[in-house]
């Protein structure tokens, strides 16, 4: 692949609804330009960006993966982004590495939630935007209701630049607009023939047009002046403010087409190359030089020293770690050291090359607005920055989201611990949606994720990548118990068995904390020698052992005030032991008596949901036992403040998704431990004795 300047670039991100037929759209395109000699299909399994076998299991689009072709002396780097909401940090890590977003929109089913999350997530990082209308050959299909749902949904500056001929099974060429140059595709010989746009879409054309010189006209003072006076402008003025229009957001174009038919994509490409604005147009860049440690904005620029983001990591297990970055600033030659400028260490670049899907393409260079990929950095990760050791910038993070779900992974197989324990650190590498952790209390391994897909996804790769079977559950609640009434026992504790016996004997009073701390408070009011000072630290040693586990369900005990005041001794068979045991005697008998009660974490939860779903949400709270604390306005969506037991979350993530058509979300985190209800606490209790 020969090497191309900033302007010859274009990095498009394709985005939108799961199914909407973006992967189709890429295969459409990489047909079309011959770099592909047979049209792949998703549900065959055969495309070239989906290449994950997971992928190709479920017919979904897991990972973000890049494409380039060359088309009139461009190269377009086209970046296959996931539809499906558990892969959001897939999009996030996408999206950092183009500068213009195309959403992929079906003709059939229109705008959909998908299409909304695409749309406002390139307004939060101020990324262009286009549309492309797909499935025009579909029955049902309407590119007008679509483009007015379009320009309903999300405002004025949507223009069609793009028009078809036919719909449906009659669907068959793509008029552009602009040049007004129509052309059909012919289903036997498979040959795309310029014709004359036909008659009866002669003032259709004209109209959409006009509603491009007129959207053109309103971001250029110049041009609105040339527009009132001479009532149009050239189509050199047309393509020049569509870029401009573009880049700053103020205007979407719409393309139209069919992917699986392979219509459209000759329109597609030319309006790629003529309207779609180059990495030169893209935003400066937020980082921090490291030297003045000041922030700063960078433009891409090839004349300045090298800098890069790697903004994706890809774990596999036969070539190691590939690391996908994006040329900032400069270029990059092979055979050369950079600094990682987060690690402060220094990495070797060798055999640098570009991914088609999970082909690589050996590449001797790479300039700024590029994107390649090198093989086994020792210290890089997703987010960090490369860069020339002169010129020591760290380029802004990516933000990913929170998990908000969680499993704990058993090994099917005993004895896969260690193998199982590696390869999930190798997946993080590749996703860091996902997070890790050991629960030392019930002796568990934690996975959390962005949704059930997203564990289920991470399961399946531990299998098929590593050779490490799993078993999801849900993870242990967290219980604790702990005392509500106060108690006063004897704790005896003798053996007579031959020679030395043992003796302990100890009265404590049990009762609740009264200042809200968790710790055990140990009180000594011993008078008298009745218990020998040397044993009393046993006491306390034998108090902290035996509330590892409570009295009802053998839980942690916590909250628990215990003051030593009598007892006795032997003074040839007492010893720490016989202590120990005689206090284990009081604990067990002076909790039971001292009203003990099971506490259970609970979450404060902040869930964002769009007006009409707030009935909904607000009855399902009440059904999971939690508390609605406030409600306020939160942009264009409701902000509802909850507490909510962590035994009633576990599965909220889906549950939201399901009763919102996946436009709610929401964050938790852990509040404080409460009272559980008595007929709650049955139920928990008689859980346990099944297990």
């Amino acid at each position: 692949m020969k090497s191309y300047t900033i302007k010859n670039l274009r990095n498009i991100g394709l985005i939108g609804h799961g199914g909407s037929g973006k992967t189709s759209l890429i295969e459409a395109l990489l047909f079309h330009t011959g770099n592909t000699d047979r049209l792949g299909r998703v549900e065959e399994g055969t495309t070239v960006s989906d290449f994950d076998p997971e992928e190709k299991k479920r017919g979904i689009s897991l990972s973000t993966s890049i494409t380039p072709i060359e088309f009139n002396d461009t190269k377009i780097n086209l970046v296959d982004i996931p539809g499906y909401f558990d892969f959001s940090g897939e999009l996030i890590q996408g999206m950092r590495a183009v500068d213009v977003a195309t959403i992929v929109v079906s003709s059939v089913s229109g705008v959909k939630v998908g299409t909304e999350k695409a749309w406002d997530y390139c307004d939060k990082i101020k990324l262009p935007r286009t549309f492309f209308i797909n499935k025009l050959d579909r029955e049902n299909a309407s590119y007008d209701k679509t483009l007015a749902q379009l320009k309903e949904t999300f405002g004025i500056s949507i223009v069609p630049v793009q028009y078809p001929i036919g719909i449906e099974n009659d669907f068959k060429g793509v008029i552009n607009v602009i040049s007004k140059k129509a052309r059909v595709h012919d289903s036997k010989t498979d040959e795309i023939k310029e014709v004359d746009v036909p008659e009866d879409l002669l003032e259709k054309i004209d109209e959409c047009k006009k509603m491009i010189m007129e959207a053109v006209a309103e971001t250029d003072e110049e041009l609105l002046d040339k527009y009132f006076s001479e009532g149009e402008l050239s189509d050199q003025e047309i393509y020049d403010g569509l870029i401009q229009g573009c880049a700053s957001g103020d205007i979407a174009p719409v393309m139209c087409g069919s992917a699986l038919k392979v219509i459209g994509m000759r329109c597609f490409l030319e309006d790629v190359v003529e309207c779609f604005p180059s990495p030169k147009y893209s935003i400066p860049q937020k980082a921090i030089n490291v030297k003045s440690n000041e922030e700063v904005f960078i433009q891409l620029d090839e004349d300045k020293p090298f800098s890069a983001l790697v903004f994706k990591t890809i774990a596999d297990p036969f070539v190691g770690k590939i690391s996908l970055f994006r040329v900032i600033t400069g270029k990059l030659s092979n055979e050369i050291s950079v600094v990682n400028s987060n690690k402060d260490k220094t990495e070797k670049l060798a055999n640098i090359f570009f991914m088609r899907g999970k082909s690589q393409i050996i590449t001797r260079e790479v300039v700024a607005g590029d994107i390649a990929a090198v093989a086994k950095l020792q210290y890089t990760e997703t987010g960090d920055t490369l860069c020339d050791i002169n010129n020591k910038v760290i380029y802004d993070k990516m933000n990913f989201p929170k998990p908000n779900i969680s499993m704990a992974v058993l090994p099917k197989a005993k004895g896969d611990e260690d193998k199982i324990s590696a390869s999930l650190q190798k997946l993080l590498e590749e996703d860091p949606t996902f997070t890790l952790r050991r629960d030392t209390e019930n002796a568990e391994t934690i996975i959390s994720g962005v949704g059930e897909i997203h564990l289920e996804v991470i399961a399946s790769k531990l299998k098929n990548k590593f050779g490490a079977e799993v078993i999801l559950r849900t993870p242990k609640v967290p219980y604790r118990e702990t005392i509500k009434g106060v108690a006063d026992v004897q704790g005896k504790h003798k053996k007579q068995s031959g020679g030395h016996g043992q003796y302990g004997d100890v009265k404590i009073k049990f009762e609740p904390r009264s200042d809200g701390e968790s710790d055990l408070e140990f009180v000594d009011n011993v008078v008298g020698g009745v218990v020998p000072r040397n044993f009393i630290p046993a006491v306390e040693k034998g108090l902290r052992e035996c509330m590892d586990k409570g009295v009802l369900a053998g839980y942690p005990v916590v909250g628990l005030r215990a003051t030593l005041h009598d007892g006795s001794y032997h003074p040839v068979d007492s010893s720490e032991m016989a202590f120990k045991l005689a206090t284990s005697i009081a604990y067990k008998k002076g909790l039971e008596q001292a009203k003990p009660i099971l506490l259970e974490p609970i979450m404060k939860v902040e869930i964002f949901v769009p007006d009409e779903y707030m009935g909904d949400i607000i009855g399902d709270i009440n059904k999971r036992r939690g508390r609605v604390l406030g409600m306020e306005q939160n942009g264009r969506l409701q902000k509802v403040s909850v507490e909510v037991p962590l035994s009633e979350m576990f599965k909220y993530t889906t549950d939201l998704r399901s009763m919102t058509q996946a436009r709610g979300n929401f964050t938790s985190e852990f509040e404080r431990y409460e009272e559980v209800s008595e007929s709650e606490t049955k139920k928990i209790i008689e859980d346990i004795g099944k297990k």
